[in-house]
């Protein structure tokens, strides 16, 4: 008669009665987690300078509607691009966009503006800043919104002698709002032609 190596279990041999005590675990288990759950995640976007913005509450502006100070006779006002987020950190995104009249040849200048949401109860979002008015000859390129700053690639002309169809300056800009206002700079690393 050989002898097994490990002692015989007791418990090796399933019965109904061990099922049940699974089942009636499981059930408990399942049951207590329901009940204990963590809180709700929350994510709040870090504003400029590093601080922690509360997360906005309210959507972005929408630029369709809006009445932009940019003359276009009888051409229509044309939102060519358009980005969002908490420009001046308190928590309410704006959305900048960058706007032309529509042409049916050429490349007409554009005009960048920030718009936020009406006060006072005002549900029409409106106009408050002209990053680039249309009267300085300016296209847009390369155009986002991060971290609290506006970016762009700016292409524009030298002198009046130079054609609308040929831009021969282009340079980069930012934005970010500082003491009231938006103040512009050339980004790092940025270069002229």
């Amino acid at each position: 008669m050989q002898q097994s190596v490990v002692p015989e279990l007791a418990h090796t041999h399933t019965r109904p009665i061990h099922w049940l005590a699974t089942a009636t675990a499981l059930a408990g288990v399942v049951a207590l987690s329901s009940v204990l759950q963590p809180g709700s995640a929350t994510a709040a976007q870090s504003g400029p300078g590093g601080k922690s913005a509360p997360a906005a509450t309210a959507p972005p502006p929408d630029p369709a509607g809006v009445t932009f100070p940019i003359e276009c006779g009888r051409a229509k006002v044309l939102v060519q691009k358009k980005a969002s987020g908490d420009l001046d950190g308190d928590g309410s995104p704006e959305t900048v966009a960058v706007v032309r009249c529509e042409a049916g040849i050429g490349t007409p200048p554009n005009g960048v503006y920030v718009l936020t949401q009406g006060g006072s109860g005002a549900k029409k979002p409106r106009v408050v800043a002209t990053l680039i008015d249309p009267k300085d000859r300016l296209s847009v390129t390369d155009f986002a919104v991060r971290d609290g700053a506006v970016t762009a690639t700016l292409f524009g002309y030298s002198s009046a002698d130079v054609p609308s169809c040929c831009p021969d300056v282009k340079e980069q800009a930012k934005w970010q709002w500082k003491n009231g206002a938006f103040i512009r700079s050339t980004p790092a690393g940025a270069q002229g032609v």
